[in-house]
């Protein structure tokens, strides 16, 4: 009898409280402070496009973008596997965890992938000019914390195989969902303002 008091107790500790808790406003501001940090980013390119005039350099033009647009595919897709495995667990289906936390894996890795890929067959580089300096100091940031992300999404997945994530006790997923839905919607804003408002008459 006491044994199953016991465990009771461990369980009730492990267990998260109800509502959104320290570590929810935490990830909140963490992900606010990053946002200020690419807003900052972001608005010295615009600034020093707006000042460069029609000086401005221009690298991408209609078949430099393919590769770019099929990148933001991918990496836009993968934020439904993750948001399926935030949603399984939260039902007590940890399968439906595992299996959407590896696809995430996978999705963000094949975006890596071609970034590098761009990068090495880019016939610009940082000491080129204005605009690869900025190009490459803006998606390599977010490159990086795609790169984090994916550790990120690794940890967890191994977590999971371990059975460390339950119903009423899974944060560090509902972190890595959040954090992973922000690195998205970043790359939204860099593939607008870096590709699509350089193609050739825009």
């Amino acid at each position: 009898m006491s044994a199953v008091i016991e465990r009771t107790e461990v369980r009730q500790e492990h267990a998260e409280p109800k509502g959104r808790g320290f570590g929810w406003y935490g990830m909140v501001f963490f992900l606010a402070s990053e946002a200020v940090f690419f807003a900052n980013l972001i608005a010295s390119y615009l600034y020093l496009r707006v000042r460069a005039g029609s000086a401005w350099p221009h690298h991408v033009g209609y078949t430099e973008i393919i590769l770019p647009a099929i990148n933001t595919l991918i990496l836009l897709s993968s934020s439904f596997p993750m948001h399926f495995a935030a949603r399984g667990i939260g039902r007590g289906d940890r399968k439906a965890l595992t299996r959407g936390l590896i696809l995430t894996v996978i999705l963000g890795s094949i975006f890596l992938a071609g970034q590098a890929y761009e990068y090495t067959h880019s016939p610009f580089n940082p000491s080129t000019d204005i605009f690869g300096s900025v190009f490459f100091t803006l998606t390599g940031f977010h490159g990086a914390h795609v790169t984090f992300g994916v550790l990120f999404l690794l940890v967890c997945w191994l977590r999971s195989l371990n059975g460390s994530f339950s119903k009423d006790s899974h944060f560090a997923i509902n972190a890595v969902e959040m954090y992973w839905h922000f690195v998205d919607a970043v790359w939204i804003v860099l593939f607008t303002v870096l590709y699509v408002f350089s193609l050739p008459g825009i």
